[in-house]
């Protein structure tokens, strides 16, 4: 939540004045979806405890001591619908947006129940994707060629569902990466004079603030698939509502900065997995976060780990789009971020 702090003196005072006329309506979103999902949370609990829908230890990924309940997801997902619902009226491509948004939600649920081939989950994903893209949630810059816009868009949006879905192995990991992302692309609305898009961020992080409060270490709720692709769903999208050129020509490469380590997650364990001669989509204890709990890392200093990662992340996608850091420069300041998360994962095996 650090990113709130910042401030660009590029921001005219006319923008500044939109921006405090739609302030009580982020807030409003912000609190109202936090206080919405933070009441459902408990009653998710005992209705998932009922119904046995619970995720089972199984000593290898999944090693809390207890059956832990599911569901978290689709508190998320109310908190964040009641937020929007209050706040924004319900235009037709972010009718579309939440059309395939919800469409994820559900195919999430049906896998937390009874578990879906890959390839099910994948055709599910696409038809979620093929809603956004009718929404109108794709690239729309210059600097490719328009035959690639759609397919670029396609490829991206289902990356970050099956990155977010990946990297939900650790209590309060999906969540947290998720609220420092959202936090840092509300910043960048603010900075751009968009005010439905940060509502719609607003709402995001609130609903997560509140889940998190119940999935840090050690977890009473997990999301589960219905809420990790749900989530992945949102913030892969929300990158098209941005108007990335408005300092910087190429500005859109700046989500890539913001999502790295999601990103870097699903690279990683395409490359390992294939190198063990593992299909990528089979579970296994490649992930980062399980190379540090091995290495003897508490949940919570992984969780500091990735909070502090994330902020340079964010700070740095910030100062792009201003056009205070050049495109050249991005891989002068990748390689030692690179550096660090390779050094970490090597010291952990």
């Amino acid at each position: 939540m650090c990113f709130f702090v910042i401030v660009s003196p590029t921001i005219s005072l006319k923008k500044r004045g939109i921006m405090e006329t739609v302030a009580s309506k982020w807030i409003f979103a912000l609190v109202f979806s936090f206080l919405v999902t933070a009441y459902l949370v408990p009653i998710f609990i005992s209705l998932a405890k009922r119904l046995h829908f619970l995720d089972e230890p199984d000593g290898k990924i999944k090693k809390q001591a207890n059956p832990t309940p599911y569901l978290g997801g689709l508190a998320v997902y109310c908190g964040f619908m009641c937020g929007l619902a209050l706040t924004i009226p319900l235009q037709n491509h972010l009718a579309l947006l939440l059309v395939g948004s919800t469409l994820l939600l559900f195919i999430g649920l049906i896998d937390d129940v009874l578990v879906m081939t890959p390839y099910q989950k994948f055709f599910g994903q696409c038809l979620a994707t093929l809603c956004f893209l009718k929404g109108g949630f794709f690239l729309k810059e210059h600097f490719f060629s328009t035959f690639w816009h759609l397919p670029i868009s396609f490829l991206w949006i289902v990356s970050i569902i099956n990155a977010f879905n990946l990297i939900d192995v650790m209590d309060g990991l999906a969540s947290s990466v998720a609220i420092m992302a959202a936090s840092a692309f509300f910043v960048i609305a603010y900075l751009f004079g968009q005010p439905q898009e940060m509502i719609l961020l607003a709402a995001l992080i609130g609903a997560l603030v509140g889940f998190l409060w119940f999935n840090r270490p050690d977890a009473q709720i997990y999301l589960g698939d219905a809420g990790a692709l749900f989530i992945g769903g949102i913030l892969a999208t929300v990158p098209f509502l941005l108007n990335w050129g408005t300092y910087t020509p190429y500005g859109y490469l700046a989500p890539i900065i913001i999502l790295a380590i999601p990103l870097l997650e699903l690279v990683t364990l395409i490359v390992v997995r294939s190198y063990k001669g593992i299909p990528f989509y089979n579970g296994s204890r490649d992930h980062f976060s399980c190379y540090l709990q091995d290495k003897g890392w508490g949940k919570r200093k992984v969780l500091g780990y990735v909070f502090c990662m994330s902020s340079i992340l964010g700070v740095t996608a910030f100062f792009f789009v201003e056009n205070a850091i050049q495109i050249a420069q991005i891989p002068l300041l990748a390689a030692p971020f690179l550096g660090v998360w390779g050094l970490m994962l090597f010291k952990a095996r």
